[in-house]
This record gives structure tokens, sequence and C-alpha cells, in this order.
């Protein structure tokens, strides 16, 4: 669920002043118009060998590459700190020509890069050393403590997957953050002021501005935190009926009536993925799960196979085949050589024609099945906009990229659609399988969205001063369990720091996206279902829950058309390209998910079910 970095660290669309003269006359517009087309080979050139540079590291972890990695992206920051200065002497503001204004803007946005020299490595340094951090973790087996190479990915991730054992989970759960998370404090602490200094450079009063700029929206957060609201009844229902059943499950002793829910019971390390627990939460567990996995293995299905399924799945739409280099370039598969790499799901464009890969360690389940679909979904936006100016190589908004690939998967994760490929067989789809099917779906895609607020909320607390370095730890356990109701298994302390478990809090990288990309997915999945000729609104059978939109032409070309725009124009006109909307809206969202609601809303009152939690006490100040 990520796109690689380019070249070097930047965020926000940011203009510097460097103190220069103003010029603004039509020459003067010419003159930069020339300027700005004369350095556009070298910008792709240097984006290309910055990105190659990244790759080769985070393909195969060491100080050799490291070294280049870092030595490219700082002759990188000063050829871009060059092009931003003579950029800056011109009254940009003023030019007539929009297009080239916003090219302009985007060229002055140094990001990091605005910092004195020394700084920008110390920035990248810290950086580094947080995600080999955390590329590198291992932990000891629980039940041989001799054997000690248990990696996230893909020992712990199955493990927090697919155990029943509360204490076995407790142990990986501690370990694992124990390891990732507190011995980066210093590295995280220097990250945090050099983001604040880099800021202020860039005329902007903290971190959390500089990242928001990219939604182009001096409302966006708002709308943000109003759609969270919006969301909450539904949450609130779910995360009841999830709470209840694993207390049935587990009893009384490990799961309360009315707190905050464990998280190391919900089958992610982060409980931000809850699908991990549907077997023994759904509302009709008799019923047939939708799980293909097993299948997938009796088939003999390789990741590579899995790959070129998505490919013909975006053929299908009368988009873009993949390049054959991608096939030879891209890592689908962990390297069996011993090597460390970040195991990340990423995708990665070279800012050469054609030249786009994937890096993925690959397993045989349907959730990387799907992943495959999503990190397709970036590889065709960036053959969709590689026409483009280097500057407009880029999502219109950091979350559109991250929604493309997961329309895709809304329309292949649906029963209809796994049967069309072979995978599920004497599947019975009535009222209760739907709800089954809807549930997960919801443990999916609807507990995700408190978790992603939260990791932004709580960066952007701490980058405008709100969070202090002495409360950094309890601070982030008070909001993921204010907005997601869940809580530590073991307690926790301002000695240890938690978030840089997560992987993009390590690697500095802004996780609004996600949270974006999974309201306005639903209201591009909408949009192109329509056109697809499977979603009416109002028909009983034309669903939004049951599209697929497969083999469409008329979806893929609405989509195409969407992506083709890159950032060229703001958001919300390439938005208003596929669905004829301007905002983000959880409608079609709510919508896809109502019948799951109202079940849910009896079912819960039925059982006596608490809809809603008490404060978590597993973090305590020192």
């Amino acid at each position: 669920m990520r796109i690689a970095p380019v070249l070097l660290v930047v965020f926000g669309l940011v203009s510097c002043g460097y103190g220069a003269t103003l010029r603004g006359s039509s020459d003067d517009e010419l003159e930069a118009l020339q300027y700005v087309e004369q350095i556009e080979s070298e910008i792709l050139s240097r984006r290309n060998v910055g990105t190659e540079a990244e790759w080769a590291y985070e393909s195969d972890i060491n100080d050799a590459n490291l070294l280049v990695k870092n030595e490219v992206a700082a002759a990188n920051a000063a050829f871009f700190k060059d092009v931003a200065e003579t950029l800056a002497k011109y009254d940009y503001e003023s030019f007539q020509d929009e297009d080239l204004k916003r090219r302009v803007k985007k060229l002055t946005s140094l990001g990091y890069a605005a910092l004195p020299e020394d700084k920008f490595a110390r920035m990248l340094d810290a950086i580094n050393a947080m995600q080999d951090n955390y590329a590198k973790v291992k932990v000891c087996d629980y039940h041989d403590r001799t054997k000690c190479d248990l990696a996230l990915e893909p020992e712990l991730t199955e493990i927090l997957a697919n155990s029943r054992d509360p204490e076995e989970l407790k142990y990986y759960w501690q370990q694992w953050y124990d390891a990732a998370g507190a011995p980066t404090r210093d590295d995280f602490q220097t990250y945090v002021d050099l983001n604040g200094e880099a800021a202020r450079l860039n005329n902007y009063p903290t971190g959390a501005e500089y990242w928001l700029k990219a939604y182009e929206d001096d409302t966006f957060e708002e709308q943000v935190n109003a759609v969270i609201e919006e969301l909450r009844p539904l949450y609130e229902q779910i995360h009841a009926h999830v709470r209840y059943q694993l207390r049935k499950y587990y009893g009384d002793e490990i799961v309360s009536e009315k707190g905050p829910i464990p998280m190391h019971l919900l089958g992610n390390m982060w409980a931000q993925d809850w699908a991990g627990v549907a077997a023994i939460t759904s509302p009709y567990p008799d019923r047939q799960q939708l799980d293909v996995t097993d299948e997938m293995v009796r088939q003999g299905y390789t990741p590579i196979q899995m790959f070129e399924m998505g490919d013909e799945f975006f053929q299908s739409l009368n988009m873009t085949k993949l390049p054959q280099s991608f096939w030879e370039k891209s890592i689908l598969e962990k390297p069996e050589d011993g090597r460390d790499l970040v195991c990340h799901a990423s995708a990665w464009e070279f800012s050469k024609t054609d030249d786009v890969r994937i890096k993925q360690c690959t397993r045989v389940t349907m959730d990387q099945f799907f992943t495959a679909h999503h990190e397709l979904g970036h590889v065709q936006y960036f053959l969709q906009y590689q026409h483009l100016p280097s500057v407009y190589r880029d999502g219109a908004n950091p979350g559109f990229h991250e929604a493309v690939g997961d329309v895709l998967s809304l329309s292949v994760s649906t029963p209809k659609h796994l049967e069309k490929i072979g995978l599920l067989k004497d599947y019975v789809q009535d009222e209760e399988s739907k709800l089954n099917q809807f549930y997960t779906a919801a443990l999916t895609k609807l507990v995700f969205l408190p978790f992603a607020y939260t990791i932004d909320k709580y960066r952007w607390g701490i980058f405008r001063g709100d969070i202090k370095p002495e409360e950094y730890n309890c601070k982030f356990w008070e909001m993921r369990s204010k907005y997601s109701g869940i809580e530590p298994p073991v307690v926790r302390s301002e000695a240890d720091l938690d978030a840089p478990a997560k992987y993009h809090v390590s690697a500095d990288v802004e996780y609004l996206r996600y949270f974006v990309s999974f309201i306005i997915q639903f209201q591009f999945h909408r949009a192109a279902c329509e056109k697809a000729g499977e979603y009416v609104k109002g028909d009983p059978i034309k669903t939004l829950n049951d599209c697929d939109i497969y083999q469409s032409a008329e979806a893929g070309n609405a989509i195409k058309a969407m992506l083709e725009m890159g950032s060229s124009k703001p958001w919300p006109d390439a938005m208003e390209v596929l669905t004829g909307e301007r905002r983000m809206s959880a409608d079609a969202l709510i919508e896809y998910f109502q019948p799951l609601y109202d079940w849910l809303v009896v079912e819960n009152e039925r059982l006596g079910a608490y809809v809603g939690w008490e404060e978590t006490k597993m973090c305590i100040w020192l």
C-alpha cells in the first residue's frame, strides 16, 4: 500500500521565497517557460537515478547501498534547490499561463531539501535509521526461545492472523512493538525537529500544514473530521458486535463487556484490519466464508500468476498491458538469499517510459491476491500519466493513487468475479452469505478508517507541538482508544514508543492518503459501476456491493480519463471527470454497507451488546 519515494523527500505544494527581486513581465513569463522546458530532461534523469538508488537500497539493505542512496539524494537536493532559487526570482503568481504557474509552484516545493545541507543529511540519516530498524527486526519463537529469526513478513503476520492462543498473540505483539518502536526514539525526535524546521523554511507553520497542503483545500482537515464523525455510528455497531463475539470466544477475563478490544486478538499487528477474526465473529458462522486461499493453493497459484491475472483485469477494461520490463525487474517474491529488504508492498516508477515495478514479498492468499491488484493500480496510474511533464506525474491528490487499485479490488472480491475466474465453486449466494460477505468487507474497509485517521492526527499533534515528547506514547494509545476502541494487550508507558512500530511512521509516509482513498474509492466504484451497467440506484439486483466492472471498456475508459490527468489539475477537477462530484463524501461507502448496518443495529440490541467503549487504562504516565 505504498508508492515508492521519488529521488528525495518532498512534501507539500510549497512556494519558497528566497528574498530575490520578483520579476513578472510577459518576457519573464516566456523566459520562465523556456527554463522549465529546458530542465525537464535533467529532472527526469535525476529522478531516475534517485529512484534506482532507493530501489537498490530497499531491495538489499546494506551500508554500501545506503551510502549511494544518500549521496544521490544530497546531489538531487542541491539541484532542486538551485531550480527553486532560479524560479523564485519570478513573480509567477502573476503569470497568465495557469499551467506554467502550477508547474513553477511544484518546482519551488523543496520539502526537506530546503534544509541546510548538514541538516538535510541528518534528516535522511534519521529516516533511514528508523526504516533500517523496522526492516531488520527479528523475534524469538514463542515455543522455542532459541529460534530467533522470525520476521514480520511472513511469520508474525501469519501468526497474528491465524493463532487463537491469546498468550502467544500477546507475546508476539509485545516482542514486535518493543523492538520496532522504542529503539527509534532519538531518530524519531530528530525527524520531528527537522520536519518542523523544513516546514518553516517552506513558509508553513508546521509539518501538519505542510502535508495538508497537498490536498489544495484549506477546509480539508475539517472535511476529514466530519467524515469520521459521519462513519462513527456504523463503526460503533461493528465494534460492539466483534467485541461481543470475541468475549464469548475468549471469556470475560480477556475481553471486557464495555472496554476497548485488546488489539492482539484482532488478527493484525496494528488492528487496522480485522479480517483475521471473521471466522469466529461473522453473523452466520455456519455459512461458507468467502475465502479462496485454499482453492488458490489447491490450483497451484504462484505469485507471478496472481499478478498476471491482475494485469488481465486491467486489460479487460481497455487499459494498458504491463510492459515486459515489469516482469524482468520487479521483485514479486521474497528472495531466498538471506538479504534484508523492505518487504512492505510498494509500486515504483522510474521516470523512464514504461519502467514500472512492484516490490512485494507475495504469499499465495486471497488477501495478497487483492493486494496485487491494489499495487497494479498504482502501476496503471504511472502508465497513464507518463506522457505528462515530470511535476504532474503523481496522483491528483495523495489519496487518488491509493484508491485506484482498491476500485479494482472491490470488483475482484465479489463472489461473482471469483466465480468467473474459477476460484469460487459451489458457493450459495443467499441473504445470509451476502451478509457475511459485507461483514468481512467491513472488517477490512470500515475498521481501517479510524486507524488511518489516528496515524496522521497523532503526527499532526506532534508537529504542531500539541503532543509533547514526554507524552508521545500515552497520547498515541489514548487516540487509538478514542477513535478505534482498541488497546494494547500489555500496559505501556512513556518508556515505550509504539507509533514507529507502524512502517509508515518509521518511513515518514503521510498516512491521510489511505483514509482519503478508502472514502473516495467507493465514489469511484459507484461511478464506474454505473458506467458498466452493473449498478442502478434503488435496484435490488444491481447493487453497489455486488458490482464487478471486469471486461467493461466503458468503465475503464472513464477511469483512464481521470488517471491521464495526473496532478495537472486540482483533484476536484479529476474526480469530476469520473464521478461528476467535486467533494469527498462517505455516502457511497455508507450505501455499500447499509444492509450490514441495518442488521447490526437489530442484532446488537437483541444480544444486549454494549455499543461504545470506556477509556483505556493500558498506558501509564511515568
